[in-house]
């Protein structure tokens, strides 16, 4: 969790979010002419007021999606001009804040069009799809195919993009992560946007859950954020309360990518591992990133072949030293 806290339904004060690492606000009028000390991109002005980075940002309402984590870490984060995943998610905060005096109706319209731009991605091509919805659309879609019929929970959901789209589809979803504020956000928006889903603030390693209490458990990419003793825990944690299957992906990073939080990079062989680890039928294979299924009530066929495992693509990047 952050040390500055976040407050996601906090109101900027006079349009500008404010916070102990950021200081965010939108432009408005024309361009002002570039002062010293100031990082211009197409989209942002940067400075620095002691240890706080001053951003004030050119992107209308409108365009303000997921897609605006592609957009800083593009202009800001990857060519070195700032660095962190907690002033990165301070600003994604500050930037989807001020783009509406309340908070509520500015991420109610955040959410609606991630939502919308995930469908229009999965359905079709969309055009200059870019960024985060264009990296996690086909990632949802996937989930939406492996799940064995039942209950969801997702852990660590942080927006809930994944949970939110399994109800829409029927499905009893609890979403669960470790921070509070993205959590009160979930369940502020849900409704706003009809959707009927569960939230519980939980560390995905030590879940307040009864054993086998819920269908399927999903751990999409959270692994990749976690040190590997964490994730062991949680992988523990996804087996025991787990009634039929869990699934787990996780990006396939030659490094891990500090921008987003990333601590450590898993292998297709490291997923191989633990799955074989279980000691029941699992498959790992390579789908936009890579995927752990593991059936925790054994099919039938399982049983009756005495199957324990199916690797649908051997993997073939070298095992990753984490």
């Amino acid at each position: 969790m952050s040390a500055a806290q976040i407050q996601p339904l906090e109101a900027p004060a006079g349009g500008v979010y404010r916070d102990e690492l950021v200081e965010v606000r939108a432009q408005v009028g024309p361009t002002p002419r570039l002062e010293l000390h100031t990082v211009r991109t197409a989209h942002f002005d940067l400075t620095a007021v002691g240890h706080r980075a001053v951003v004030v940002h050119r992107v209308p309402p409108e365009r303000i999606d997921d897609d605006l984590s592609g957009l800083l870490a593009d202009e800001l984060f990857q060519p070195g001009w700032l660095r962190g995943g907690e002033v990165f998610e301070h600003l994604f905060t500050g930037i989807v804040l001020s783009s509406h005096a309340d908070p509520v109706v500015a991420w109610e319209s955040f959410y609606r069009r991630t939502l919308e731009r995930v469908s229009e991605t999965i359905d079709g091509p969309a055009t200059g799809a870019h960024g985060t919805v264009a990296d996690y659309a086909p990632v949802y879609a996937r989930v939406e195919e492996l799940l064995a019929e039942g209950t969801v929970l997702e852990l660590g959901s942080c927006f809930g993009f994944l949970a939110l789209r399994l109800a829409q589809a029927g499905r009893e979803v609890t979403a669960s992560d470790i921070s509070p504020g993205t959590i009160d956000l979930l369940a502020a928006v849900a409704p706003r946007l009809g959707v009927r889903l569960s939230t519980r603030v939980d560390d995905a390693a030590r879940v307040h859950a009864p054993d086998s209490s819920v269908d399927n458990v999903l751990a999409i990419h959270l692994l990749e954020h976690l040190d590997a003793g964490h994730g062991a825990r949680v992988l523990d944690e996804a087996l025991r309360i787990a009634r039929r299957r869990v699934v787990v992906a996780v990006p396939l990073e030659d490094e891990a990518d500090a921008t987003w939080g990333h601590v450590r990079t898993i292998s297709l062989t490291d997923l191989d591992a633990w799955g074989r680890s279980t000691g029941r039928p699992y498959r790992v294979d390579d789908h936009h990133g890579g995927w752990l299924v593991v059936d925790v009530e054994e099919p039938v066929a399982a049983r009756a072949t005495g199957a324990s495992r199916v690797l649908r693509k051997p993997p073939t990047l070298p095992e990753d030293p984490a």
